[in-house]
């Protein structure tokens, strides 16, 4: 997961409402979202190389998702263990967000850096291994996350958690402005650019929402809603490396029912 934005408990009919987009090289293989066989309480999209996945739900209205810290660095990657693990360990758990990050912080520094956004169904929390301090519970408001530390205003993230935090605080119900933000692929000006480390050229790739590239880009939108009552739906659609839409999963689920039912298109 690499663009997200949460409105948290601003909307008259939902507690949360994520809005996310994944990007990742396109040969590297993935599930689209789905229940685990080998972790039937997780509804997730999985990466098979490493077996983990970006942004997961269960039935206790659990959710969680990653997104990776962007940093230039000699250390083999491939050596570290994968940050994909984290969300599934958290949702197969019984901790509250809390606590599984008060454990979490001990070994934290392992991974490669990291942003997470835990939703144990009555708090939210915000956790990173590159922030000063490593985890904190975010109150009623609107937050966005990309590759930095939460709220970094990235022309991208500025944008999506406006659009979001208008239309939560609006009470709107149709999805249509958050899809909308989701698949932007408008690229910001140069003098607006952030320097991570990456050419000047990566920095204007990646600058938009919805990222186009032949090698990397946006493999899938998502959104998910909870409601007050625990109530949740979830609507993934994914794309191919030219950018054209080429699948849509909707799923659904009422408090403590499992598993989701799969919406028919």
């Amino acid at each position: 997961m690499c663009l997200a934005a949460i409105a948290w408990k601003l909307h008259p009919r939902y507690a949360a409402i994520v809005i996310a987009n994944r990007d990742e090289y396109h040969a590297r293989p993935t599930r689209p979202i789905g229940v685990w066989e080998d972790a039937p309480a997780i509804l997730a999209g999985r990466d098979l190389q490493a077996g983990g996945t970006w942004l997961g739900v269960t039935s206790r209205a659990r959710f969680g998702l990653v997104t990776n810290f962007r940093e230039v660095s000699s250390q083999t990657r491939a050596a570290l263990p994968s940050r994909g693990r984290l969300i599934p360990e958290f949702l197969t758990g019984e901790q509250t967000a809390s606590s599984y990050l008060g454990a979490l912080a001990h070994s934290a520094g392992d991974f490669a850096g990291f942003n997470m956004l835990l939703c144990d169904g009555a708090q939210l929390w915000y956790a990173s291994n590159r922030a000063k301090e490593f985890a904190q519970q975010l109150g009623p408001g609107h937050y966005g996350l990309c590759n930095h530390l939460l709220d970094t205003p990235w022309p991208k993230l500025a944008k999506l958690r406006r659009v979001l935090g208008d239309w939560a605080s609006s009470g709107a119900t149709d999805l249509a402005p958050l899809w909308s933000a989701l698949g932007d692929r408008n690229r910001a000006a140069a003098h607006a650019l952030p320097a991570t480390g990456v050419s000047a050229e990566w920095e204007s790739i990646l600058s938009s929402a919805f990222v186009q590239h032949p090698d990397y880009g946006t493999r899938c939108m998502t959104i998910l809603l909870l409601d007050h009552d625990g109530h949740w739906s979830i609507e993934e659609r994914s794309f191919d490396a030219t950018g054209e839409p080429c699948a849509t999963l909707t799923w659904r689920a009422n408090n403590g029912s499992w598993p989701p039912d799969r919406v028919a298109l």
